[in-house]
């Protein structure tokens, strides 16, 4: 049996990130072969992956990256905030965004395939749920193009970039904040989705209903509020956040630019999230103990 050292273990540590423990075991598993003891731990870390799969990662950060006139959004998700604010997690989360610009990739699936420093995207993750020991997963991105491009992050949750034809660096920076804050659904009223269109209709004219008014009436309140609504998700139509008084709109119109494209993501945006009820889960593990007794 080869000798275990204290600078083997600690050099087995600094190049997998793991526990000493677990890295002297390793190596006495692999009789003091470095290089196996690190295969040995990429192949338990590949079945520890997997069993953290099946957690749900809803927490986690969104990465812009861009190139000339190019930029790609990403969201990489982790279970915890904690984790999305470790300084690993990061440096994955950003370096998977510039690669995927790169190769101007947005499908998750090919993108876990393009190359990681000689490794695949998809085995870089796995060595870092590994690292980490949460389910991390890179969830979606997008691509935008244009002659004029900002983005804007808030903390590490919402992320939006956008493009312009026409206005200045510092007019696209005030739009994108904005479309973090005010969260529009369309550029123009006539963009936003027939369907959210028919949705508030249905509920304008159920509202609408139950006032007992005549039905030339109850028709003016429902297109008075599809209206409403209308203007409150679409971007030219909302009030500009830094001036209330001027909408975003005319704040373009000014600038002679128009809003080509944007995008906003937000973190685990649709995902369900598993609400924990600790009160009954301490209750639960109390009675399991007391059932072992």
């Amino acid at each position: 049996m080869a000798e275990i050292t204290a600078s083997l273990v600690k050099e087995l540590r600094d190049r997998t990130g793991l526990g000493m423990m677990e890295c002297k075991k390793a190596l006495v598993e692999a009789n003091g072969d470095i290089e196996t003891a690190i295969d040995n731990l990429r192949k338990s870390g590949q079945a520890k992956a997997a069993k953290k799969a099946g957690n749900i990662a809803a927490e986690g950060a969104i990465i812009v990256a861009q190139d000339g006139n190019a930029s790609i959004i990403l969201e990489v998700n982790s279970q915890t905030d904690f984790v999305a604010r470790d300084e690993n997690f990061s440096a994955f989360a950003h370096k998977v965004a510039k690669i995927a610009l790169a190769a101007r990739e947005t499908d998750v699936a090919k993108i876990a395939g393009l190359d990681y420093d000689g490794v695949s995207v998809e085995e870089a993750r796995i060595a870092l749920v590994q690292k980490i020991g949460e389910n991390i997963q890179v969830r979606r991105a997008q691509l935008i193009e244009g002659a004029l491009l900002a983005s804007y992050i808030h903390g590490l949750k919402i992320g939006v970039v956008v493009a312009l034809e026409g206005g200045s660096d510092e007019l696209a920076r005030d739009v994108a904040m904005h479309i973090a804050a005010a969260k529009p659904e369309a550029i123009n009223t006539e963009d936003v989705p027939a369907a959210a269109v028919a949705k508030e209709r249905e509920i304008a004219e159920a509202k609408a209903a139950e006032s007992g008014k005549p039905a030339n009436i109850v028709e003016k309140m429902v297109e008075g509020a599809v209206k409403k609504y209308l203007a409150e998700v679409s971007l030219v139509e909302q009030a500009f956040v830094k001036d209330p008084e001027t909408k975003v709109g005319a704040l373009l119109a000014k600038a002679g630019a128009k809003v080509v494209k944007f995008v906003r993501l937000e973190v685990g945006e649709g995902i369900a999230k598993k609400e924990v009820d600790f009160a009954a889960e301490v209750a639960e593990a109390q009675a399991a103990a007391a059932a072992s007794k």
